[in-house]
């Protein structure tokens, strides 16, 4: 799942970013950029994108059917389950519903009783090996379908960059989210596709 970049809020807050009809594009970076989630802001703080050649054009390539949708809680399609493993990231909703969401801050498989789900905003609860952190009461949703390169012979790939690219100057476009793959990545002569969370993108919670 990807990171926010923190100025994105107000990028879209003052209308910089348009999710419904701006171009999004994702690009591939090495290991030698240093993503600054705070400090990064534009296209032209980052450094470091793939060179042209081996299946990769600078520039990344454009989001398609992208999507920015909120989520009640007790909509959410994903349920709590016992003796279930989660991954970091992972939101659920509890079963029976409490008007509220948890976010999983560690993987692990879940206990084989049901947690007492905290209800006040940021209070953990441990479940067997899973801890999960009440985020609010309802969550918007970035998504897209997922990015390809075809014929990627290219290698060193250590992050991707969501950004908004409907300027034609670098100063003025504006970043949205980031995606650390934890390991250099290869395209291995075939296609090379950046799997997005089922869950979405990028998630943003409400009290």
């Amino acid at each position: 799942m990807a990171t926010w970049f923190r100025s994105a809020f107000g990028k879209l807050a003052n209308k910089e970013i348009d999710l419904d009809s701006d171009q999004l594009a994702v690009t591939l970076h090495t290991s030698s950029y240093v993503p600054d989630l705070n400090g990064h802001q534009y296209v032209s703080s980052l450094s470091n994108e793939l060179a042209i050649g081996n299946g990769y054009t600078p520039g990344g390539v454009t989001l398609t059917a992208v999507t920015f949708n909120m989520t009640a809680a007790n909509s959410w399609g994903t349920a709590h389950a016992t003796s279930t493993a989660f991954v970091v990231g992972k939101v659920v909703r509890p079963t029976p519903s409490n008007g509220y969401l948890y976010r999983a801050t560690s993987s692990g498989t879940t206990g084989g009783t049901v947690p007492s789900w905290p209800t006040t905003l940021g209070q953990s609860v441990i479940d067997g090996g899973v801890i999960w952190e009440n985020v609010g009461s309802a969550i918007w949703v970035f998504d897209a379908a997922d990015p390809s390169w075809a014929a990627a012979t290219f290698t060193g790939v250590r992050y991707a960059v969501i950004a908004d690219r409907t300027s034609g100057v670098p100063t003025t476009q504006p970043l949205l989210g980031l995606i650390d793959f934890g390991s250099n990545q290869a395209g291995q002569s075939g296609t090379f596709t950046i799997s997005f969370d089922p869950q979405g993108v990028l998630h943003a919670f409400m009290p």
